[in-house]
C-alpha cells in the first residue's frame, strides 16, 4: 500500500530529516527546512542548505500542524512563531533528540554559511539541552571522527554506554561511531558500518534486537546487531526496505528516524511525492524539490525487520 502524506513544511514545501519525540505534552516533529520552494535560494545546491529546523506539533502523530521555527538567541535556540528569516549564516541540518533521565539533548548538524555546491565544507555535529523541548542551550560541537560529520543518531547502547553514529563524508560517506560514559567525554571506536556510501543512520531496538537503518539513496538498508557494537546488514549487498514502489512518488524512501509509542515503533522518513526522475542540479525543477513526510509502522518477522504502511 502506497503511504499517504503525513506532513508538508507550509513555508518552503521542503520538511526532510524527520526527527520525532513523544513527549507529556504530545509529539514533536523536528526536521530540516529544506528551502524548496524559495524564489531565489542562490546558485547550484544552496537550496538545500540556508535551512533551519522547522517543529510540527501533534496529539496523535498522524495530524500534524507547523508550530515555528528553532532560531538562534543569545544562549542557543528558541521556538520561534512563522517561517525562517530570508537570510541566514549558517545552515542546520537533520536533529537528533533524546531523553538523558534528566533533560533533552538535540545534536544538530551545522555548516556554515549557505554553500551552493557539495564538496569542501566543514560540518560539525553540535550538542544542545532543553527542558521543554522549545528553548535550547549550545553546549558546543561533539569531537568526531573529520570535520565533514553529518546525520547523528545517538543511543544508549546494551552496555550502558552512550554511543553516536553518524555520516563522515571524509570517510568515503560511511557510518562512524564515538562512545561515552556520560554523554560528556567522548571517544572514537571507528567505522560501525561500512560498505556502500550512506546517511542518516538510525539506531533502535525492537524486538529483542538492535536495528540501524541507513538512507542508501535507493531504498533504506537494515543493519542489526545484538550489542548495538557489531552490526550485519539484513539480506544481500542490494536488500533494501521503503525502495521504489514502496512509496508516494518514483523515488524511494529518504533519511529517517524511529520512535516508540506504546508497543509500537514508527519510522518517519521523507520522500519526493513530485519527483518525475532523478534529477541533477541543472535540470531539477521545483517540483522536484518538494517533500513530504511519510511514516510506516516496524515489525519483526522471523528476524526480518519490515516497513508496513
Amino acid at each position: 500500500m502506497i503511504p499517504a502524506e503525513l506532513y508538508r513544511d507550509p513555508v518552503y514545501d521542503g520538511a526532510t530529516d524527520p526527527l520525532v519525540v513523544v513527549a507529556d505534552d504530545g509529539w514533536w516533529m523536528y526536521y530540516t527546512q529544506r528551502r524548496a520552494t524559495h524564489p531565489d535560494p542562490g546558485p547550484g545546491v544552496s537550496w538545500v542548505h540556508g535551512s533551519r529546523i522547522g517543529v510540527a506539533r501533534s496529539s496523535d502523530g498522524v495530524a500534524w500542524t507547523y508550530a515555528g521555527t528553532l532560531e538562534p538567541d543569545a544562549v542557543g535556540l528558541a521556538l520561534r512563531d512563522g517561517p525562517p528569516p530570508a537570510e541566514v549564516d549558517v545552515t542546520h541540518w537533520a536533529p537528533e533528540v533524546v531523553y538523558d533521565g534528566d533533560g533533552w539533548r538535540m545534536y544538530l548538524t551545522e555548516i556554515d554559511g549557505v554553500p551552493d555546491r557539495w564538496p569542501g565544507h566543514a560540518r560539525r555535529i553540535v550538542e544542545y539541552r532543553s527542558p521543554d523541548l522549545r528553548s535550547w542551550t549550545r553546549r558546543g560541537a561533539v569531537p568526531l571522527s573529520s570535520d565533514r560529520v553529518i546525520d547523528a543518531a545517538v543511543a544508549r547502547a546494551p552496555d550502558g554506554r552512550w554511543r553516536l553514529w553518524c555520516k563522515d563524508e571524509a570517510a568515503e560517506s560511511v557510518t562512524t561511531v564515538a562512545v561515552s560514559d556520560d554523554l560528556e567525554h567522548w571517544r572514537l571506536e571507528g567505522t560501525a558500518v561500512g560498505g556502500r556510501p550512506h546517511e542518516g543512520p538510525c539506531v533502535f531496538e525492537l524486538a529483542g534486537t538492535w536495528w540501524m537503518i541507513v538512507d542508501e539513496w535507493r531504498g533504506m538498508a537494515v543493519h542489526q546487531s545484538t550489542d548495538a557494537v557489531s552490526w550485519t546488514r539484513q539480506g544481500d549487498a542490494d536488500a533494501v526496505i521503503l525502495g521504489a514502489g514502496e512509496v508516494a512518488g518514483p523515488g524511494f524512501g529518504h533519511h529517517g528516524a524511529a520512535v516508540r509509542d506504546g508497543d509500537d515503533v514508527w519510522f518517519y522518513y521523507f520522500g519526493h511525492p513530485s519527483r518525475a526522475y532523478v534529477p541533477d542540479v541543472d535540470t531539477e525543477t521545483v517540483d522536484d524539490r518538494r517533500c513530504a513526510v511519510y511514516r510506516a509502522r516496524l515489525v519483526v518477522v522471523d528476524g526480518i525487520l519490515h516497513a508496513v504502511h
